[in-house]
């Protein structure tokens, strides 16, 4: 396989466990770098294994529903790989303020449906970066944490 084919298999495998539902935690060690950079619009940046996997674990107490899916074939060149997404979830647990605009209060029942683009970086077979735009003024007026114009 080429080295694009490499990166293209180890991103679904990325995309399937740390984003899908159920996701499997054992993920980040397996295919994250130990510094990996994961940085979305609607979070602080996260930096390292750690921060990564703790940063997941609260997402999904809160949207234990949480799921995230390919919406078009990925696309690489050389140690970047590209994919599109579509997922969400239900906000069923507990209070959740990892949103850079606000929190919501434990179980508020609001659901979220969105799409996104993103750009990972894979380096000695692990993802270094993660970096994604998504629409996430769709996500957040639905989470009624941002009231459309």
């Amino acid at each position: 396989m080429s080295k694009e084919q490499d990166n293209k298999a180890i991103v679904g495998r990325w995309f399937k466990d740390f984003w899908g539902n159920p996701w499997r935690p054992a993920i980040v060690e397996e295919l994250a770098a130990s510094d990996i950079l994961l940085q979305y619009s609607l979070h602080e940046p996260r930096r390292g294994r750690d921060d990564v996997k703790q940063f997941m674990i609260g997402f999904r107490e809160a949207f234990p529903d949480l799921h995230f899916e390919g919406a078009a074939d990925l696309i690489a060149e050389d140690d970047y790989v590209v994919g599109r997404w579509k997922g969400g979830g239900t906000h069923t647990g507990p209070a959740f303020s990892d949103f850079l605009v606000g929190s919501l209060p434990a179980a508020s029942g609001r659901k979220m449906y969105f799409t996104g683009t993103t750009v990972l970086r894979v380096a000695n077979g692990k993802i270094a970066e993660e970096i994604g735009l998504d629409d996430g003024v769709t996500a957040l007026q639905q989470l009624g944490l941002l009231k459309a114009a």
